[in-house]
C-alpha cells in the first residue's frame, strides 16, 4: 500500500456520488472511475437508502484516490475544506476554472477559489503565484497581492505585470 492509498479523501454527497465522480474524472487527466458499491437490503433500518442505489463510488484524480459516499442530506460541503490545483499555464487555469465552475455558485468565486455544482470548493492556482507573493522585494509582492485580490479567476500575465510594476 502506497502513502497515497493510506490517505483517501471521502466526499459526502446526498445522492450524487457517482455523478460527481464521473464529472471530476472527466476534467482531470490520468483519472479513472473505480469500484461502485450499492446499498443492500440489509441494514435498511440504519441507512434508509433504497436497495441497489449507489452507496460508494471510488475514483482517482491524477492518481490520487477519492471516495464519494451517498450519505444523505445531513452534511454539506463548506469552504473550510478545498482542493488546490496547481497550474503551470494559463490554459490549465482556464481549463480547470471553466470546467469546475460549470453550474457552480458564481458568488463563491474570489482569488482563485470557486465552488462547483456540488458545493465543493476548489482553488485553481498558477504555480507562479506563490513565487510572486514571496518575492523578497516587498513592493513586487505587494503589487502582486493587490492584483490577486481583484481577481476571480487568475490571469497569470496580469499577475506578472502587476508584480513588475
Amino acid at each position: 500500500m502506497t502513502d497515497a492509498q493510506r490517505l483517501t479523501p471521502c466526499l459526502w454527497f446526498d445522492t450524487q456520488a457517482e455523478e460527481a465522480a464521473r464529472f471530476y474524472t472527466g476534467i482531470f487527466k490520468n483519472s479513472k472511475m473505480g469500484a461502485i458499491s450499492r446499498y443492500p437490503e440489509a441494514g435498511q433500518e440504519v441507512h434508509g437508502r433504497p436497495p441497489g442505489s449507489v452507496m460508494v463510488a471510488a475514483f482517482e484524480l491524477n492518481g490520487q484516490p477519492f471516495t464519494a459516499l451517498n450519505g444523505g442530506p445531513l452534511f454539506k460541503f463548506t469552504e473550510a475544506i478545498s482542493f488546490q490545483i496547481m497550474c503551470e499555464t494559463q490554459d490549465e487555469v482556464d481549463h480547470y476554472w471553466n470546467r469546475l465552475s460549470e453550474g457552480g455558485d458564481p458568488k463563491a468565486q474570489q482569488c482563485g477559489w470557486l465552488k462547483d455544482k456540488y458545493g465543493l470548493s476548489w482553488q485553481v492556482i498558477p504555480t507562479v503565484l506563490p513565487k510572486l507573493m514571496s518575492d523578497p522585494d516587498k513592493q513586487k509582492s505587494s503589487r502582486a497581492m493587490a492584483a490577486m485580490l481583484k481577481m476571480k479567476k487568475f490571469d497569470i500575465a496580469e499577475l506578472e505585470r502587476a508584480s513588475k510594476g
